[in-house]
């Protein structure tokens, strides 16, 4: 996965300025980014703070590591009822 230019706290810095007044386009051209960046950036982060962001990565994270475990327990099941079925 390609990794971003600007970090958690970058984009909601940067999100907080579009909120004080400054148009998405004039930060757009600042940052070198496509509107629908900028529009993907504050679907995801618009209203979060910091601390929520970094709570959603751990978040973020984590489901990832249980949704791995989860797919090796089912490959586990599966293999374990092949086994079973070709025995009996």
């Amino acid at each position: 996965m390609k990794r971003s230019r600007f970090s958690e706290e970058r984009i909601i810095g940067i999100l907080k300025e579009h909120q004080a007044g400054a148009t998405a386009a004039d930060l757009c051209r600042k940052l070198g980014v496509s509107d629908a960046t900028f529009y993907k950036w504050r679907s995801k982060y618009g209203g979060m703070e910091v601390s929520d962001a970094k709570k959603l990565k751990a978040l973020e994270a984590e489901n990832a590591k249980l949704k791995k475990l989860l797919a090796e327990q089912m490959m586990d099941v599966s293999t374990l009822k092949e086994m079973l079925g070709k025995n009996f």
